[in-house]
C-alpha cells in the first residue's frame, strides 16, 4: 500500500522523520505488468518523473536481467521505481 502521511490512517509511533522529505534515500521498487499506463496517467496530471523511462540491464551471474523502469517521488518524498520485466539475456563480454 502507498499511503500519504497525514491523510487517512497514519502509523506514527514516534518513528517518522521530523522534516520533509521523509523518504530521503529510500527507493522502493515495484513490479507491474506494464509501466505505460502509469506513465500515461502521470503525464495526464502533469506529475513530473524523478527519472525518465529507461531500459536497464542488471548483471545476475552469467546473464543480464532487464527492466523498463521509471522513478517518481510520492507526496512525502519517497522514490518509487516502477518496472516491468524485459527478460533475460547473456552478458556481453
Amino acid at each position: 500500500m502507498i499511503d500519504e502521511i497525514g491523510k487517512g490512517r497514519t502509523f506514527n509511533a514516534g518513528h517518522l522523520p521530523v522534516r520533509y522529505p521523509f523518504g530521503m534515500g529510500l527507493n522502493v521498487q515495484i513490479r507491474v505488468p506494464s509501466i505505460e499506463p502509469l506513465v500515461e496517467a502521470l503525464a495526464r496530471i502533469k506529475h513530473p518523473l524523478f527519472l525518465p523511462v529507461e531500459d536497464m540491464w542488471y548483471r545476475v551471474g552469467p546473464n543480464e536481467s532487464g527492466n523498463r523502469q521509471f522513478v517518481v517521488a510520492d507526496p512525502d518524498g519517497y522514490l518509487l521505481r516502477f518496472f516491468h520485466d524485459l527478460g533475460v539475456r547473456l552478458c556481453k563480454a
